[in-house]
């Protein structure tokens, strides 16, 4: 198993605080309190350690297709006015993830990134419509030669940081890591209105392996 090369700072500082505590805990001489403590405090060490996973996945072939940014539950299918980069009309998808979800984020295609932008904000539940504006985001559009997809990163209550490695004028491949949202958030997927979608609301999906949608093929992009 691989591990987020973003995660080991807190890894190491979970591990040495609980190591302590556990340490402490034996100058309480009662089982019925240091046990189950310790075993709290293990689990925790343990689940911090498989938060920050990389998984290996198998990724589909075709350059028109556009895969799972994160590991999650779709929560929005939907059609909406995408105001800050695109300024037209998309199929958004939302994919909600919770504590056991792999929070590593990757490129749903390849291409050129073409905007990326970082939003400061709130920290409500990630789930919530407002979110999508009002949270802690960062923005990000990548192009290719069958369409371009935009996508945010969104902070959630218990999110603190995200990482996004777009840098604009790059080319990226998709199924490579594109960064990370630590402790459970969500990403908006904003799609052109004539892309094939492949999933439906409530679905679980995978990143890099659950294709979203289909893009239209050279020469029949909607620009408008």
């Amino acid at each position: 198993m691989k591990i987020h090369r973003g995660g080991w700072k807190i890894i190491l500082a979970v591990w040495i605080v609980c190591s302590l505590l556990i340490w402490l805990l034996h100058f309480i001489h009662c089982p019925y309190v240091l046990y189950p403590l310790s075993a709290v405090l293990i689990f925790f060490m343990g689940f911090v350690l498989f938060f920050f996973r990389v998984p290996s996945r198998v990724i589909p072939e075709g350059e028109n297709l556009v895969t799972a940014v994160a590991d999650g539950e779709i929560v929005v299918l939907d059609k909406v006015f995408e105001p800050e980069f695109l300024k037209r009309e998309c199929i958004q998808v939302s994919i909600y993830m919770d504590f056991f979800n792999v929070h590593v984020n990757f490129w749903p295609i390849s291409g050129e990134v073409t905007y990326y932008r970082y939003h400061p904000g709130e920290y409500f539940l990630a789930f919530l419509p407002k979110a999508s504006e009002l949270n802690e985001h960062t923005s990000v559009c990548v192009r290719n030669g069958y369409g371009e997809v935009f996508f945010k990163q969104l902070a959630g209550t218990f999110c603190r940081r995200i990482e996004c490695y777009a840098v604009p004028g790059k080319a990226m491949n998709r199924g490579e890591q594109c960064g990370i949202i630590k402790f459970g958030s969500r990403i908006d997927m904003y799609l052109p209105l004539d892309a094939d979608i492949k999933v439906s609301l409530g679905e679980e999906v995978r990143a890099c392996e659950t294709v979203i949608a289909e893009l239209k093929r050279p020469g029949k992009l909607i620009t408008e």
